[in-house]
């Protein structure tokens, strides 16, 4: 048996334990609910037998203590004594301050109280019927009860339990679900480094070749464009490498360093494109950057800008200082534009509206500058149909 098919039993079986516990215990409750309602109704006519020996005309010298007792020991099970037509004689449990006031002699807001209460308990249990002597013959009054508080609470527990157990189930979802996502980025880190190692081996001997080229007397310019993709694919290996650990952080001119991944970027795609700079490039801006990490975010930026362009337009960049207080690098295109719904959206992973990408571009990009420059990357501004402006910020030195 492989481990991920002894994995998916264990954890079907953790589920179908866990439902098994859920409904034993909803059985248990349900059948403790029955039998406190029977015993319930059980103590309702111990005291329905007790009025009828405390009534009528018959045993006028007996000793009524006991009845008398049971008629108050009577303290958690709401209740009203009413006549054979229903009119109320007595209460018990409800609130309604004196039971020792005639019905008749109550205020009218607790005469209609305890009318609503005696319709609520015709419609929840049986009456009790108390037959007793009277003068003018057998009389039959009636006891009409409701469940008690505790009973009703009880009738609760099953959701509040399932609420507890749902609210657990998620939790664990939760824990399982990001220890996957941490397994999973782990991986892709240590894939990452070892892609970055891979390619070391043959950038240095490229490096030699380019030595030999030189040797041969090859056109140096063919030689010098040979030297920079080297450099590129070297600088590629060096971001690779730092994915999955803390990249060291130096100041640096901000305005500098945007304006080479610019450079790279626009000397390499389409000639359709109008590339701007709009910022002086003598003017100075620091902040505390990774160098491979930030051109990267730049490249990525400019990328994504000239694919929502398909390959025409006008691409600007623009870098200035805010307030004093942060660096903020401005990337606008005249490409197709973002909805406003979807602004988000566009840095989650695997999300992308080309028809061949993977969606990690820009979700790779927030994770640089939130996680390792404690900066942000927003999408300050979009319109279908007219183009983009994606904002980098980071703290000015």
């Amino acid at each position: 048996m492989n481990l991920p098919f002894s994995k998916n039993i264990i954890r079907w079986i953790l589920i179908s334990a866990a439902f098994l516990l859920v409904a034993l215990i909803l059985w248990n409750t349900n059948t403790f609910f029955k039998n406190f309602k029977q015993e319930e109704r059980t103590k309702m006519e111990i005291l329905a037998s007790a009025y009828k020996n405390a009534s009528g005309i018959s045993n006028l010298d007996a000793d009524f203590s006991l009845e008398n007792k049971i008629i108050q020991s009577n303290s958690n099970i709401p209740m009203i004594y009413t006549t054979e037509n229903n009119v109320i004689k007595g209460w018990a449990n409800l609130d309604v301050e004196d039971t020792h006031t005639s019905y008749n002699d109550l205020p009218d807001k607790d005469r209609m109280y305890l009318s609503n209460q005696l319709a609520e308990m015709q419609k929840e249990n049986n009456q009790l019927a108390v037959t007793y002597e009277s003068l003018k013959g057998p009389v039959t009054d009636y006891i009409y009860y409701r469940n008690s508080d505790l009973l009703y609470k009880l009738r609760y527990y099953p959701l509040a339990l399932l609420l507890i157990l749902f609210l657990f189930g998620v939790v664990i979802y939760l824990v399982f679900k990001s220890t996957k996502v941490a397994e999973q980025n782990k991986l892709w880190a240590g894939m990452a480094k070892e892609t970055a190692h891979q390619i070391g081996t043959p950038l240095s001997s490229l490096l030699g070749w380019v030595e030999i080229l030189r040797m041969d007397n090859t056109d140096e310019n063919t030689v010098m464009e040979i030297e920079k993709d080297i450099e590129r694919l070297n600088t590629i290996a060096n971001r690779f490498s730092k994915i999955g650990s803390v990249p060291k952080l130096t100041r640096h001119n901000i305005v500098l360093e945007t304006k080479k991944s610019f450079d790279y970027y626009s000397s390499r795609s389409s000639k359709l494109i109008d590339y701007h700079f709009d910022t002086n490039e003598d003017e100075k801006i620091y902040a505390m950057i990774n160098q491979q990490l930030f051109s990267w975010v730049i490249e990525n930026l400019v990328k994504n800008a000239i694919d929502a362009m398909e390959g025409k337009g006008t691409l600007r960049i623009k870098v200035f200082s805010k307030d004093g207080k942060y660096v903020q690098v401005q990337v606008t295109d005249t490409g197709k534009g973002i909805p406003k719904n979807q602004y988000r959206k566009v840095f989650e992973p695997g999300f992308t509206t080309k028809r061949r990408g993977w969606g990690l571009g820009l979700s790779l990009t927030k994770r640089i500058m939130e996680d390792y420059h404690d900066g942000k990357i927003i999408v300050e501004k979009s319109e279908v149909g007219v183009g983009t402006t994606m904002s980098v910020l980071l703290k000015e030195l």
